[in-house]
């Protein structure tokens, strides 16, 4: 169980101190990025982008004894419609085999440098498959497929995976019936264990709703480890943004939904959970396009934006005391 590097804003003091209470509620860490196009497509080497952006955070976490997790996005990661930001602004896309070059180097570089326990090469790859362009999934399943089998040449041993997105596999996309996630173990064959996206606040009222079987389910034809690679339940009311409509909850419901965590990770026999920010987010210190995207996952902290422990910090330390799956 563990937590992304976050900070409420923008800011290294922030950073670190997050960095400092989160590693006390954890015993494993992920990073979850997206390639950094701009850097690798500006003539920064691989090797010095990772060294310098990762290295130290990774020496600090294994140094806490942290497990360490990594999903890397070659796709948007809050446009699942779209490339990469960057990659739309080169008029550029992961469609291109050049593109996908770029990120299978750097999937090789972060598994040889950083070796991570756990390696994830796509991520919510059933909701890019739903909603982007079909040129952007075939990149992404064509460009995870390859790095796979390029970690495979050299690293034998560390697990593969995508995430897939569970709303999306119950059908709360667009009011389906239950839809599976079968077409994910069918283009991604080298599934070692499966990541799990889930923000289920946006489609339940209360957490004890979710049915039993919400994680276990996605893996019922396919016994596979599952974990949550990214999630929550946010502990404010926030807008939908659809016909001035608004999503309710509370610290106590949020508090509740990781207390129902723990019940649908047994049924589902889990070996993770991450919840990628420790804090709420002060969205009055990011720059307003990254807030406008981050609105709706502004208050999935278990501390608020002043490090404040909410009721949801209690739970998870509860959830974290618990035997796990390895």
């Amino acid at each position: 169980m563990g937590f992304m590097s976050s900070a409420p804003r923008p800011d290294i003091n922030l950073y670190l101190q997050s960095l400092s209470l989160w590693t006390l509620h954890a015993d494993a860490t992920i990073i979850s990025t997206e390639v950094p196009w701009d850097s690798l497509l500006n003539g920064e080497s691989p090797v010095t982008y990772v060294t310098d952006e990762y290295m130290g955070l990774v020496n600090y976490c294994r140094g806490m004894h942290l497990q360490l997790w990594v999903y890397i996005d070659p796709a948007n990661g809050l446009n699942r419609a779209s490339d990469a930001n960057p990659l739309v602004a080169r008029g550029k896309s992961i469609a291109q085999p050049a593109m996908q070059q770029v990120y299978r180097r750097f999937v090789f570089v972060v598994d040889s440098l950083l070796h991570p326990d756990h390696l994830g090469l796509a991520l919510e790859t059933n909701l890019i498959r739903a909603i982007s362009p079909d040129s952007i999934y075939q990149g992404v399943k064509n460009g995870a497929n390859d790095a796979a089998a390029d970690i495979r040449a050299f690293d034998p041993q560390v697990p593969l995976s995508v995430s897939v997105q569970a709303e999306v596999a119950w059908g709360m996309l667009n009011g389906s019936a239950y839809m599976g996630v079968a077409g994910d173990f069918t283009d991604f064959p080298f599934l070692q264990e499966l990541g799990i996206s889930s923000y289920p606040y946006m489609s339940f009222s209360n957490p004890g709703d979710m049915p039993l079987n919400y994680y276990s389910r996605l893996v019922a034809d396919h016994p596979l480890p599952v974990f949550i690679s990214e999630g929550g339940w946010t502990s404010m009311k926030i807008p939908t943004g659809v016909n001035g409509q608004f999503i309710q909850s509370s610290p106590a419901v949020q508090a509740a939904f990781i207390q129902r965590q723990g019940q649908l990770l047994s049924q589902a026999h889990a070996n993770g959970l991450f919840q990628l920010t420790f804090t709420d987010l002060d969205l009055a210190g990011w720059p307003p396009a990254d807030a406008a995207g981050l609105s709706v996952f502004a208050y999935l902290g278990v501390v608020d934006s002043n490090f404040i422990p909410k009721p949801a910090l209690a739970a998870w330390d509860s959830l974290l005391k618990k035997p796990y799956n390895k």
